[in-house]
């Protein structure tokens, strides 16, 4: 095992799934000559060369649009678009054809790509850089739609969006790439998509997140610890498919939900959240669920990213008032 950082991680499962597959590709801006905007493929052109880590032109639609050819001829493209804010351009191509092949087609075709793409704030980005646009392409049928939190998830389930036979949508937080460093393992394995992971057992109040926000989660319940409430952690890591029985199982044990992320509050993924909570767990929920979110404004600029993004003392004053009720 070696200790990585999440940027390391996505490096070695590209580098992975380079040398398993001679169908697997990378493609986008950048991720060629210089590694990347942040260093992710640095390295793989050297080794596997230009016709397999391909730097485009700047031209998100064309990116994806090529990818999915590609996708549908029987390669399996990792396509790069460089941040969330810079994906719109290429939503037509995703909705309008990545996500629908396998429906349009009857089954006759597939498009088994990945789509990273870096998002999130608390970077001192400028405007289009630090946006949370994932609800966007969770609703989207036809997607699956990943976000890690740790370098540990970051390579397996990246190595598993490779190998799955329709589009992922996998969202990288860029406030983590260099954040964490874990033990992770040498060469292919998989973290199964699909599954929530409980990353700390409570009995009083579930906190709910995913992505960057994951580190104020966490935080938010040791602070609660030192004042004697018992809360459990889940780590979504999956919004399609959306993991709900372990949510479920834990709000019914708990019976509290506080959920968390940094996009904006109205529509956020959040909200289907809550609504699955409700509708399984009504009996069992001694409070209101809350949400502790972005607000529903365009995200700031570096001096006020801090009023912007949960923080932990926003995610323990929601716990709280679940407790008082």
């Amino acid at each position: 095992m070696r200790v990585l950082t999440m940027a390391k991680a996505l490096n070695d499962a590209l580098d992975v799934g380079l040398e398993k597959d001679s169908h697997v590709m990378i493609m986008g801006e950048d991720v060629g000559r210089t590694g990347g905007v942040f260093r992710i493929t640095d390295g793989l052109a050297e080794k596997y060369g230009e016709h397999r880590v391909v730097d485009t032109p700047v031209a998100e639609s064309g990116i994806i649009g090529v990818a999915f050819g590609l996708a549908v001829g029987g390669m399996r493209p990792v396509a790069e678009l460089q941040f969330m804010g810079f994906s719109y351009p290429a939503f037509d191509q995703i909705i309008s054809h990545v996500s629908r092949i396998r429906n349009r087609s009857q089954h006759r075709f597939t498009a088994p790509m990945v789509i990273r793409i870096p998002y999130g704030g608390g970077i001192g980005a400028a405007e289009h850089h630090s946006e949370s646009a994932e609800a966007i392409y969770a609703h989207t049928p036809g997607l699956k739609v990943v976000v890690p939190s740790t370098p540990y998830d970051a390579k397996g389930l990246l190595l598993a969006a490779i190998a799955d036979p329709d589009p992922v949508v996998f969202c990288e937080p860029i406030r983590l790439y260099r954040a964490v460093k874990e033990e992770v393992p040498e060469g292919w394995y998989e973290v199964e998509i699909g599954r929530a992971r409980v990353e700390r057992e409570g009995a009083d109040v579930t906190l709910i997140s995913w992505g960057a926000m994951m580190l104020e989660t966490r935080k938010a319940a040791d602070r609660l610890a030192d004042d004697g409430v018992s809360a459990e952690v889940i780590d979504v890591r999956s919004l399609v498919p959306f993991d709900a029985e372990a949510v479920t199982a834990s709000v019914s044990k708990t019976g509290r939900a506080v959920i968390v992320h940094e996009a904006p509050r109205t529509a956020g993924f959040g909200a289907e959240i809550a609504a699955t909570i409700a509708e399984h767990c009504l009996y069992s929920l001694e409070a209101p669920v809350l949400r502790v979110t972005g607000w529903d404004s365009v995200f700031p600029l570096k001096r006020s990213e801090h009023q912007y993004l949960p923080s932990v003392e926003r995610i323990v004053a929601a716990a709280r008032k679940t407790l008082e009720a």
